[in-house]
């Protein structure tokens, strides 16, 4: 349970630095620029204590799919952007995916 934990982590902490990195202005302003590298350090530093117990195909999966759609949410809500449809089509398909590749697939289970 602890490496969801630290993947969680990672998602935060990178889709932090992904909204720190729209602040900062094409790394103009300090404080903006500051939270891009400590979130993605963070995040990759999580995502490596992720990767002692879990195989890298279904933890990237999962941040990559994850922060998509954080972002997406973040863009929405801080940055008056819009998703249409085809949008929200797409990122359920890749939430869809990533569930499978989770819940049902055998390829990752514990005893395969």
């Amino acid at each position: 349970m602890r490496e969801y934990l630290y993947l969680g982590a990672a998602i935060v902490a990178e889709v932090t630095g992904t909204t720190a990195l729209k602040f900062s202005d094409g790394f103009e302003n300090l404080l903006p620029t500051l939270v891009v590298v400590v979130g993605y350090v963070g995040s990759f530093y999580l995502l490596s204590l992720t990767l002692q117990d879990l195989p890298i195909g279904l933890v990237y999966a999962t941040w990559s799919a994850v922060g998509i759609v954080a972002a997406a949410v973040v863009g929405v809500v801080l940055f008056d952007e819009s998703v249409d449809v085809a949008g929200m089509v797409g990122m359920a398909l890749i939430v869809g995916g990533v569930l499978v590749l989770n819940l049902l697939s055998e390829t990752y289970a514990p005893n395969h």
